[in-house]
């Protein structure tokens, strides 16, 4: 049985969405959708002693945004300094500071002008580190229909789906009759009953950054997920 998963990228994600990568087999990234605003496509938190604070990569939006996430350009280049800047002056006495910033340094030293090709890029690192094997495609890798579900659905069967994992949000679209119909399991993915780990800054925070846990855990990461091994 070969589980998919389909969502957007996100720049530096949570560690929920590594996870939900490392539970499946296929992992669709779905940057045909329209570009959102104050969404996580372009931006990320991070911890800091004066609370939660966003990272944000600056993006050229056309007109009412009708853009695909692929689309977006990414507006200049200085932000990068800034968010490498910023990563080190907060998490510089973390215990593992030195081990992943030489993993992100190169990262921010030549971005993709592109933001879905820069998500990309991270989310490979990240995944690379944390041992996650998952094959990731890219939804202009197949052929796209049209109609929300459906085209989720036509995915999966060109992808050799029988599982389709999709997150809790997606419940307010998603029609499970048309998965029923071609045999394709719907199950719905948890992000409940993560284990706390060691955080600077004050009381914990779990919505954040993935990068705030390998600072702090480092190759032990893994033991605060729920299916990287």
């Amino acid at each position: 049985m070969k589980k998919i998963a389909i969502l957007q990228s996100n720049y530096i994600p949570w560690k929920g969405y590594f996870d939900l990568i490392a539970y499946v087999d296929e992992f669709i990234i779905y940057d045909d959708m329209q570009y959102t605003r104050r969404d996580w496509r372009n931006r990320n938190k991070i911890k800091t002693p004066q609370g939660l604070v966003w990272l944000t990569v600056p993006v050229k939006v056309k007109g009412h945004f009708l853009q695909k996430i692929r689309e977006t350009e990414i507006d200049g280049t200085d932000w990068a300094r800034k968010h490498f800047k910023s990563l080190t002056q907060h998490y510089a006495k973390a215990p593992y500071f030195t081990e992943i910033a030489s993993l992100l340094e190169p990262l921010y030293q030549n971005p993709s002008p592109l933001l879905s090709t820069l998500n990309r890029t991270f989310i490979d690192a990240i995944c690379a580190y944390l041992g996650i094997k998952t094959r990731i495609t890219n939804s202009w890798d197949y052929q796209l229909i049209s109609g929300k579900t459906e085209r989720l659905v036509d995915l999966c069967l060109q992808a050799g789906g029988d599982i389709y994992i999709s997150g809790g949000a997606a419940k307010d679209y998603i029609k499970p009759e048309l998965f029923a119909q071609k045999n394709i399991q719907l199950n719905w993915f948890t992000y409940d009953n993560y284990p706390e780990y060691k955080q600077l800054w004050g009381s914990f925070v779990h919505q954040v950054s993935i990068l705030d846990l390998l600072f702090n855990m480092g190759p032990n990461s893994s033991k605060y997920m729920r299916f990287v091994r």
